[in-house]
């Protein structure tokens, strides 16, 4: 079994993506992916990946949320975990 990973950027304050934004994968304590987001936000992370507990960090383009991180557990498949943030709220979801 093998699993993907990207995520997606999107700026509400400003209602456009977030480019040049950091993103980092660890698994284990140890970074085992890392990108900045393109010109429409995105990121693509990794494509052979297997499956367990991943931290996905982020540093955001906000005034208050200098590091976001979410813990994940990945199985099978590919996932894509979007952030929204604008200076003080974020949110995320698994996107499709």
């Amino acid at each position: 079994m093998r699993c993907s990973l990207s995520t997606h950027v999107l700026d509400t304050a400003a209602g456009r993506p977030a480019a040049g934004v950091a993103v980092e994968l660890a698994h284990d304590g140890t970074v085992v992916a890392s990108a900045q987001t393109d010109a429409d936000g995105r990121a693509r992370l990794a494509d052979d990946l297997q499956p367990g507990p991943y931290v996905l960090g982020f540093s955001p383009p906000s005034p208050f949320f200098r590091r976001v991180e979410l813990t994940l557990e990945l199985e099978d498949g590919h996932y894509h975990v979007p952030l929204l943030v604008s200076p003080y709220g974020c949110a995320t979801y698994r996107g499709s």
